[in-house]
């Protein structure tokens, strides 16, 4: 996945859809030749997410602009803080002021939540992962954002890992089925994928442990009890990585990670999580 790319197209369209043909507020009262500079203004506590992002959109429409950076991303952020300033024309400052404004309020509300699920896990070996319950056409910044937070991102999307989930599982007519035409399909057309299988009960832990040897790189233990995965964990024995999922919040998150579980997903960080406030205000040239 090339970032920078993804990024581009998504503030292509973005804009696209908020310019249409013209930002005729902008438009009319301001010559296109005024520049002008603005800062970001932390409204609220949390995470900060986004600056990264935000200089490579404004970079980006306008590759002439300044941009200065007062806080980093993963920094903690309080009411009154500036995050950067940006000088550029006035045009490119508007045009882009809502689109970034929405991208950093949205990842810094990941990355704060995200934030307190990993400062939940301290001490622990469990890590906590991102999943694909993500807002369609945003999920690059999404994801981004998780990360920034501290925690691990899943696979990004459906072509970059095969997960055998209880649909694939029943619709192919069983674990042990499944499994191996996965794998023949890793062997036979894309070598580099790895094989994740979803196990509903201890018996479905079994069989794959049983078939998925050499071929299943990690097992999913969905709506486990801790009680469930210690017990699952004994049957891995250290054999496959493991993932607990269903359920888990910041209530209950250490009752798994006592389990020893390596990581628990939890699609909350991102589907959850409040946008927090920000504000981008003109600087005075006076």
């Amino acid at each position: 996945m090339n970032f920078d790319r993804q990024l581009y197209h998504l503030t292509d369209e973005a804009l696209a859809e908020d310019v249409g043909e013209g930002d005729f507020s902008t438009l009319s009262c301001i010559p296109p030749e005024v520049k002008g500079k603005a800062v970001l203004k932390i409204k609220q506590e949390g995470i900060l997410a986004g600056v990264s992002v935000a200089r490579k959109i404004f970079l980006y429409r306008e590759p002439g602009c300044s941009f200065t950076s007062y806080k980093n991303d993963g920094d903690e952020m309080r009411p009154g803080d500036m995050a950067f300033e940006v000088g550029c024309t006035v045009h490119t400052l508007l045009n882009c002021e809502r689109f970034v404004l929405n991208c950093m309020q949205r990842m810094s509300g990941i990355a704060t939540l995200t934030r307190q699920y990993v400062d939940k896990l301290k001490g622990y070996k469990t890590k906590v992962l991102d999943t694909r319950k993500t807002t369609p056409n945003f999920r690059l910044l999404e994801k981004e954002a998780v990360r920034i937070g501290g925690g691990v991102n899943h696979r990004f999307g459906l072509y970059d890992m095969i997960m055998l989930k209880d649909n694939h599982i029943d619709f192919c007519g069983g674990i042990e089925k499944a499994i191996e035409k996965a794998a023949h399909y890793v062997v036979s057309k894309k070598p580099d994928l790895k094989i994740e299988v979803e196990a509903r009960n201890l018996d479905d832990v079994k069989k794959v442990v049983a078939t998925g040897k050499g071929k299943v790189f990690r097992i999913l233990l969905d709506n486990f009890t801790p009680q469930q995965i210690g017990e699952a964990l004994r049957i891995i024995n250290g054999a496959f990585e493991t993932e607990a999922s269903g359920g888990i919040n910041l209530e209950n998150i250490i009752d798994y990670a006592k389990t020893g579980v390596d990581y628990i997903s939890v699609g909350a960080l991102i589907h959850q999580a409040k946008s927090l406030d920000l504000s981008l205000k003109a600087v005075s040239q006076n």
